[in-house]
């Protein structure tokens, strides 16, 4: 397991750069909702610890992990934020449903990384179980969603 040995909450709080004056937008699937509440959560403290003006962290809600690239496409193009994150948690299953979501959400993020000069961080947990999605937001293993809006910022300085 990746994440066994760190916790995720542990970035160096010092190299992190300050987000003030930058807009962000957090898309949150609600399937899994404990998960991705939890994780978006993680997120929006984060940003606003770094500097993130509350009012500039835009928030929306799309039904799964596969409508957060559209979200996030929409957001990039009505309201052109500095960065987007993207949350979602699939849990996989006794079908081959989960390596297409998983596929689908990883190419669309990626997609969107080489559409707009404005970064999409990648926060979609791909767990095995529901135990391993409570784990990494806010468990034992910390909050992906701070990791990942720590990514942002530092994407949002390059």
């Amino acid at each position: 397991m990746a994440t066994a040995h760190q916790h995720l909450n542990s970035s160096d709080n010092e190299t992190v750069p300050s987000g003030a004056g930058k807009v962000v937008a957090i898309v949150r699937a609600e399937w899994n909702h404990e998960i991705t509440n939890g994780l978006a959560q993680g997120a929006y403290d984060t940003l606003v610890a770094h500097g993130v003006d509350p009012e500039h962290i835009l928030q929306i809600d799309v039904p799964g992990a596969v409508e957060l690239t559209f979200g996030a496409k929409r957001l990039h193009e009505n309201d052109e934020p500095d960065a987007v994150i993207v949350v979602g948690c699939v849990i996989q299953g006794e079908t081959k449903h989960f390596d297409y979501v998983c596929q689908s959400v990883t190419y669309g993020t990626t997609e969107l990384n080489l559409s707009y000069d404005a970064p999409t961080i990648f926060c979609v947990l791909t767990d095995n179980t529901l135990e391993q999605s409570r784990a990494r937001s806010g468990g034992i293993h910390g909050n992906k969603g701070v990791e990942a809006a720590v990514a942002a910022l530092k994407m949002m300085a390059l």
